[in-house]
């Protein structure tokens, strides 16, 4: 994907705010003239066009669809976040909904896939959810590296009565990171890094092309809870 002069959107205002632009999504000729500037200043072609290099340079993801594939009728989307490739396909299922959490973890504290998966299936009787598998179908990592959770084609578990239609998206974290002070009187924070910032919104992007009619909504849009930390219906409106 290639963005210029005359672009408009939530990737160019993630470019803006790279280059120290206005962020108002508009791609006009001061925001080519501060990419080329940019592009000067890591050593790239100073065409004031944001290709694959200047992207990947930005942490921005390039997007590579299947070969072949219309843009109304993509069954995967094969992209890379973070430095780390992954293959997203498209489910079986019927989605009306990409619904984006938080881990809940503390801040800058990692967790992986495999930590989650454990808390998820620990029976209740030892404290855990005592779910089939990890509620969630992909995970955003501190690094902005994307790792896929349960199976698409299966209903995740982590959103009442949302679950059947939707697509569950978590990033790490969403708690402030206080020292000596307990868990449970810690508030909720956005603790996105600028990796994940990117990766998220890049992935919703490219599910976007597999789920063209589901809504992009935070978990806190369907429940009482504060996750993700941060008004993702408002902030992903106009992907």
């Amino acid at each position: 994907m290639t963005y210029k002069q005359g672009s408009r959107g939530a990737v160019v205002a993630l470019i803006q705010k790279k280059i120290g632009a206005y962020p108002d999504g508009i791609w006009g000729r001061l925001t080519t003239e501060s990419v080329k500037a940019w592009q000067r200043a890591h050593r790239l072609t100073a065409d004031g066009i944001a290709g694959p290099r200047t992207l990947a340079a930005m942490g921005i993801a390039a997007v590579t669809p299947q070969t072949g594939a219309s843009s109304a009728a993509l069954s995967q989307v094969t992209a890379c976040y973070g430095g780390k490739t992954i293959t997203l396909r498209k489910s079986k299922r019927r989605i009306d909904e990409i619904i984006v959490h938080c881990t809940a973890s503390r801040e800058g504290q990692e967790q992986t896939v495999e930590q989650i998966r454990r808390d998820h299936t620990t029976p209740v009787s030892k404290g855990g959810r005592g779910w089939s598998d990890i509620g969630y179908h992909l995970v955003i990592y501190l690094d902005g590296t994307v790792h896929e959770g349960r199976n698409v084609d299966i209903a995740g578990a982590h959103a009442t009565n949302h679950n059947a239609h939707s697509i569950g998206v978590v990033y790490v974290g969403g708690v402030e990171n206080r020292p000596g002070v307990p868990y449970a009187q810690l508030k909720a924070k956005d603790t996105r890094t600028e990796q994940q910032k990117a990766s998220l919104l890049a992935l919703l992007m490219d599910l976007r092309k597999l789920y063209p009619t589901a809504r992009i909504i935070g978990h806190r849009d369907v429940s009482s809870k504060a996750c993700p930390s941060f008004d993702a219906k408002t902030e992903y409106r106009n992907v």
